[in-house]
């Protein structure tokens, strides 16, 4: 007999190889479990149309419309044939096109009346949305035409699922029949108590009514039911990874009087913000107790992070530790050792001649320095020499050791993960303590399931000094005028002394795409049909504005395939004011620091994300002179994408945008995934409605932890976390 558990059964088995294969490729789905918990991202009411108005742009969408009217078109001469079909929900319209041989069967189905559920990826083309060779299923008819797919949901609910082009939400619904008697079977992770106390439906019943519902009540209680689920399993990982933490022995760091730190303090040019003050003071309790620190500090661009954590790494180096601070970057990295040297001056001289007594020796360590300094960093390291070092993931390899590592400090975190963090605490003679530094503004919610193994603090100031920023978007298509003004604006800037960046989505001498001759074929095809042109890049657009709006300026391009010393050469020259515009990609987002630089262009605006077009402005306005942030974008007016673009002008506050930033994207990339590549976990739970779910459940889990660390009472519920915690979801849970 076939002892595998219901749930656990390979889809091959049940739905055939053939669909099986498509779903693992495209969807991620192995199990019958994965299936069940596959839910349909919306319903359409029988008889109800999709609004047209709302469809994402090149994302496969599934709509329910009615067809207005077809006509077959020749070109070439008469040697070519496309169909045009155009269907409306009663409003809007939407034009379908179709050709070649494939135009026979929808010119003979699609007729003018006919109610189907269509699928493809929206693209704009002539100004005009559309999707081009769609699948569809008809929705109404004699039975003979509809299918079966109109038996198989005679409730008034039809399920849309998130799809692909290989395989459509209706086949996908057909798929879920086969498996929906299995979920009788799903183990029910939450404790009985909880589930009676808030009164939430058995999960079995809950599957049942979220992939077939009768009603909006059904969908309702599903939802309410398997959000818990998913809220409930991810605290209590993370709750328990609190818990095993706070049992891991630490060496307490308190600052000593008359030390490093109050030497640094007293040559302060200025007096630290409240907020500095307060986080300062979360993070020195914190070094003084005898368990690891695990704190995220969040705070806006500019908000001066580095001074806070550079204080905490002064305070540890006086209490006899080391500190180090990890960087994304090599640019990065030498960039924070150039400003914390500036700002420790002689204190970072620490037994050279000419220091201070007090001081301490700043070290960088990266992959691309040359044999000897690296030999000697590694030397000042082992010894003790040196109190901070700054440096890439280098610093995580096994030949690096410390003399006795006190303290952690990652600079953005995301892309940190937790092989690493583990590599690291293999460093200190215990755990160091670390703190985690981050300038994309999270929302407390997503603090908590991301990153709800860290203590969070936020800075939300601006030190004194800092000037207004002004974003405007610059409609290029509409209004050519426009971009011809924002030279103009460039230049003005340059003639009063200033610097500009020019930012682009690509690099452009396309090594990556020449190197591989199937990657360029597939997207010249993509871009073809989409009629989109590639997006903009850096070397392209360096030549034509030294050619043309800007010429005569001193012009340099930055980008993530130089050399570092290449690299480190342009930034100095910006820094010094040689250079008076720099077309760069985003490797200047995070921690460029050029005070001069009061003006920022983005080309293609509309290809950043909300919280990285935030971050980048984040580079002007940096010294006594307003900064000017301009969004250049082709996309048409009603489009989602100018309407990001936006809210980004409209505000300069950075947790406000990064709510609007998680409104418009789908957690699952919020949390991470789209830096490791994982399916998200969580696909019920919205991160930002679901607030009040997520601090119940954390509390909830808090006490489950407390009670019973192992979960030795609750089988069901460890089954359920050694399914989140399986290795793919452990790495996704670990960003910190």
């Amino acid at each position: 007999m076939d002892l595998v558990p219901a749930l656990e059964e390979p889809l091959k088995k049940v739905v055939g190889p053939a669909t099986a294969k498509v779903m693992a490729e495209h969807l991620d789905l192995h199990t019958v479990g994965d299936l069940l918990h596959h839910y349909p991202r919306r319903y359409a009411e029988r008889g109800e149309l999709t609004r047209l108005a709302d469809l994402p742009l090149d994302e496969h969408v599934t709509v329910v419309a009615q067809v207005a009217t077809a006509r077959i078109l020749t070109f070439n001469g008469g040697r070519g044939q496309r169909l045009e079909v155009t269907i409306t929900d009663g409003s809007g319209q939407l034009q379908l096109v179709f050709f070649g041989r494939g135009i026979h069967k929808p010119h003979k189905d699609l007729l003018p009346g006919t109610r189907a559920m269509f699928a493809g990826k929206a693209s704009v083309f002539n100004r005009k949305m559309q999707l081009a060779h769609p699948a569809y299923e008809l929705l109404k008819g004699d039975p003979d035409n509809a299918g079966e797919a109109v038996d198989s949901w005679a409730g008034a609910l039809i399920p849309i699922y998130p799809a692909t082009a290989k395989l459509e939400s209706w086949k996908i619904a057909k798929s879920v029949d086969a498996v929906l008697p299995s979920a009788q079977e799903a183990v029910d992770p939450l404790p009985p108590s909880l589930r009676d106390g808030r009164e939430l439906i058995p999960l079995p019943e809950a599957l049942l009514k979220i992939h077939r519902p009768h009603t909006k009540a059904d969908i309702e209680s599903a939802r309410d039911r398997l959000k818990w689920d998913e809220a409930f399993v991810l605290q209590v990982a993370l709750a328990r990874r609190r818990y095993a933490d706070a049992q891991l022995p630490a060496i307490a760091r308190r600052p000593r009087d008359g030390g490093l730190l109050d030497a640094f303090d007293a040559k302060l040019p200025f007096t630290l913000t409240e907020g500095q003050e307060k986080v300062s003071k979360e993070i020195f309790d914190d070094l003084a107790t005898e368990h690891p620190m695990h704190r995220l500090l969040q705070g806006e661009v500019g908000s001066g992070k580095t001074m806070v954590a550079l204080r905490a790494m002064l305070a540890v180096v006086d209490a006899g530790g080391q500190a180090a601070m990890l960087a994304p970057t090599e640019v990065l990295a030498q960039q924070h050792h150039r400003s914390i040297t500036e700002m420790m001056g002689e204190l970072a001289e620490g037994g050279m001649l000419g220091g201070s007594d007090q001081g301490t020796k700043v070290t960088l360590l990266t992959g691309s320095m040359g044999m000897a300094a690296r030999r000697q960093a590694l030397l000042d390291l082992v010894t003790g020499e040196a109190g901070i070092v700054i440096g890439t993931h280098a610093l995580i390899e096994d030949k690096v050791q410390f003399h006795d590592l006190g303290l952690v400090v990652v600079d953005e975190q995301h892309r940190f993960g937790v092989e690493q963090r583990d590599a690291l605490r293999g460093k200190g003679k215990q755990p160091p303590h670390l703190l985690v530094m981050t300038a994309t503004p999270i929302p407390r919610t997503v603090a908590m399931t991301v990153f709800g193994d860290l203590e969070t603090s936020v800075l939300d100031q601006l030190p004194a000094g800092r000037s207004p920023i002004a974003t405007h978007v610059v409609p290029a298509e509409d209004k050519p005028h426009f971009l011809a003004r924002a030279w103009e604006r460039v230049r003005e800037e340059v003639e009063n002394g200033h610097q500009a960046y020019v930012v682009c989505p690509r690099i452009g001498d396309d090594v990556d795409e020449a190197a591989d001759p199937k990657k360029a074929k597939k997207k010249a095809e993509e871009e073809a049909t989409a009629e989109k042109r590639p997006p903009l890049a850096v070397i392209e657009v360096a030549e034509q504005l030294a050619r043309g709006p800007l010429s005569g300026l001193t012009v340099e391009v930055l980008h993530g395939r130089m050399q570092p010393d290449d690299k480190d050469a342009v930034m100095r020259r910006f820094a010094a004011g040689e250079t008076q515009v720099l077309v760069a990609t985003t490797v200047i987002e995070v921690g460029v620091n050029v005070p001069n630089a009061t003006a920022m262009v983005i080309m293609d605006a509309d290809r950043f994300g909300v919280s990285q077009l935030h971050q980048l402005r984040g580079r002007v306005g940096r010294g006594s002179a307003p900064g000017l942030c301009l969004l250049v974008t082709d996309m048409p007016e009603a489009s989602p994408a100018r309407a990001r673009l936006g809210a980004v002008a409209a505000t300069l506050d950075g947790f406000e945008l990064s709510r609007i930033d998680l409104e418009q994207r789908r957690e699952g990339d919020v949390l991470g995934q789209a830096q490791s590549g994982v399916r998200s976990s969580l696909r019920m739970l919205a991160v930002i409605e679901d607030e009040e779910i997520i601090a119940e459940a954390r509390e909830e889990a808090v006490a489950v932890v407390s009670k019973d660390p192992d979960l030795e009472h609750l089988p069901e519920l460890r089954t359920a976390l050694d399914a989140l915690l399986d290795d793919e979801r452990e790495r996704y849970l670990d960003k910190g």
